[in-house]
């Protein structure tokens, strides 16, 4: 494990592989995930031939929790572009969900450009509501934790119904931290009250960094997601007409853990095409 400190002191745990030489590609987790939700597409990138950072967003994984419970917007912008002070050459930037927001706002945002192209995972700057809302629902639950990894795994299936249930909830444990003898998801509390991330979104903010964007971009959306509908993939490419669109089939909002292969074969693709241009 890499540690990068943010802007005002905190640890940001990430992985790192391959050689610094070779084109970097950065990966953003989604929120209530870690670093390790990018596992085989950090090993498909670095078999490729590139150099991959997946971080740990602050309140999640092995990062630092915010003591303010600061997981605003600007917040997130700010830590990923202090690590990207770090990366030799501008890359491509991979965010799902709350980290495709965050690279999204960071790169449209900028008045350099930092990023060789952006790729965003079942995330656009308008989302639908009621997906949002079970999010929410699904992060504020369990509270007190499980009594065991198959509890928390229990939870998960529940969760998502259309996804078959793994027969050892072990590797469960790198999104859990136990204390006492309970497990608890790997984030902060606060990051779904008080001053958190979803509410500091403005759609007209990521409408506008959109437009402003001249690097390619990618949209990878889940056929079955209920944050990303097909109607909102359809103003984002309205917004960013240059933008391309993979609609992964059988595919929820966690599109990688849902299809990985087609995940992995659709973003391979497309970078090898920016690296040719």
């Amino acid at each position: 494990m890499h540690c990068f400190e943010s802007a005002d002191g905190l640890a940001l745990a990430a992985s790192i592989g391959g050689n610094p030489a070779h084109p970097p590609v950065v990966l953003l987790h989604g929120g209530g995930q870690t670093r390790h939700s990018w596992n085989n597409v950090f090993d498909a990138l670095v078999a490729a031939g590139h150099y991959v950072i997946s971080l740990d967003a602050r309140g999640h994984g092995e990062s630092d929790w915010d003591p303010r419970g600061d997981y605003s917007l600007d917040a997130m912008v700010a830590d990923l572009r202090a690590v990207l002070h770090h990366i030799p050459s501008a890359p491509i930037l991979v965010g799902a969900s709350m980290g495709g927001m965050t690279a999204l706002a960071a790169a449209g945002e900028a008045s350099t450009s930092i990023a060789r192209a952006l790729v965003l995972v079942d995330v656009t700057p308008r989302i639908n509501a009621e997906g949002a809302r079970q999010i929410s629902a699904f992060m504020r639950g369990n509270a007190q934790g499980f009594d065991s990894l198959d509890a928390a795994a229990e939870a998960v299936a529940h969760y998502l119904p259309h996804r078959p249930r793994q027969a050892d909830s072990s590797g469960l444990a790198r999104n859990l931290r136990k204390r006492g003898d309970r497990w608890f998801w790997h984030w902060d509390p606060l990051l779904v009250s008080g001053n958190n991330h979803a509410q500091a979104l403005t759609q007209a903010r990521l409408e506008a960094a959109t437009r402003a964007l001249t690097i390619p971009m990618l949209l990878i959306r889940g056929d079955k997601s209920n944050i990303v509908t097909e109607e909102e993939a359809k103003h984002f490419i309205a917004l960013a007409p240059t933008a391309e669109y993979l609609n992964v089939q059988g595919a929820g909002h966690m599109v990688v853990g849902d299809r990985n292969d087609a995940f992995n074969s659709g973003i391979l693709d497309f970078i090898k095409r920016v690296q040719r241009r």
